[in-house]
């Protein structure tokens, strides 16, 4: 199976303490975020777990508990944008965050990191010009620790327009236009752009529509042919499988305007404070109503021999 850590909140940057805590006992238990008191058992065991797919803005305190995740195949998208602390007040210094990609590259090879360049949006001081500046600089500093960058233009969901009221979506044409410099600047320096969840007519671009959290990549990652279940189901635009994710709603501390995990800054403090790191649970513990059942795993690794 792949365990997927960072659809709903960016544990490496937050709860790192507790992830390490949950990996050293073996497993870590999920409210069902539709119905809470539905709790499901997951064993974090290298012998079901084939993946562990994280997604992060700030993957620096994880650094330090490698050791524990040397025995698992990893894939990391870690999002790096220019924005500054007006859009993302708690992402730390992008310098920063390079820096820590580039070490975390180390360890798992650029085959299993991708840099995430989104969102994308543009108004009056993030202009088409400042985006294809910024992103050619930072193509630059990440040459060579990862071969993909996935890009998406934004999309205005209602958490979106509650905590970000005044920006617009991005006109087709002009995404259009900044893919294709996109594509010819990634390509300089050895990335395939990849976008998310958008129009397929990206493709005339030159950019590769096919999904950025597909089968392929958890195989690039894996190193072997897999069987996955049936795709759970995602937006039609999008074609990522995404199941068994470990996160939890409203509980990201970057606050970045323009999330789509966050309902309000109230309730993610809220939450944060209910945070305790030995903990089966994210936030909170386990209650006398809870339910647990244990999710039914197994490898999803194809031992088929096949000819190619």
């Amino acid at each position: 199976m792949i365990l997927q850590t960072g659809n709903r909140t960016d544990l490496p940057a937050f709860y790192s303490k507790w992830l390490a805590n949950r990996i050293r006992e073996g497993y870590v238990m999920v409210r069902n975020p539709f119905n809470p008191v539905s709790v499901t058992r997951y064993r974090i065991d290298p012998s079901v777990v084939d993946l562990i797919v994280f997604c992060t803005k700030n993957p620096t305190p994880m650094l330090e508990h490698m050791d524990l995740l040397e025995p698992f195949r990893q894939y990391w998208f870690v999002t790096i944008t220019p924005y500054g602390k007006d859009i993302e007040p708690n992402v730390p210094d992008k310098d920063l965050v390079i820096e820590s990609f580039r070490r975390l590259c180390g360890y798992v090879g650029p085959d299993c990191m991708c840099w995430r360049y989104d969102p994308v949006f543009i108004d009056s001081s993030w202009t088409m010009q400042r985006h294809i500046e910024a992103f050619s600089a930072m193509c630059g500093k990440l040459e060579g620790f990862t071969h993909t960058c996935v890009i998406s233009y934004i999309d205005l969901y209602e958490k979106v327009l509650r905590n970000f009221p005044e920006v617009r979506r991005v006109p087709f044409d002009t995404q259009i236009k900044l893919t294709r410099v996109f594509v010819e600047i990634a390509a300089e320096h050895g990335m395939i752009i990849k976008p998310c969840g958008e129009d397929p007519w990206l493709s005339s671009t030159g950019a590769d529509c096919s999904g950025c959290m597909t089968q392929q990549t958890f195989e690039q990652a894996v190193g072997q042919n897999l069987i996955l279940p049936p795709n759970p189901g995602n937006r039609k635009e999008c074609a990522c499988y995404i199941t068994n994710d470990i996160g939890q709603y409203n509980t990201c501390g970057h606050l970045c305007r323009y999330c789509y995990a966050n309902a309000d800054k109230d309730t993610v403090r809220r939450n944060m404070r209910l945070h305790d790191p030995s903990s089966p649970l994210l936030i909170g513990n386990l209650r006398l109503e809870d339910k647990i059942h244990e999710a039914k795993q197994k490898s999803w690794i194809d031992m088929q021999m096949r000819l190619f």
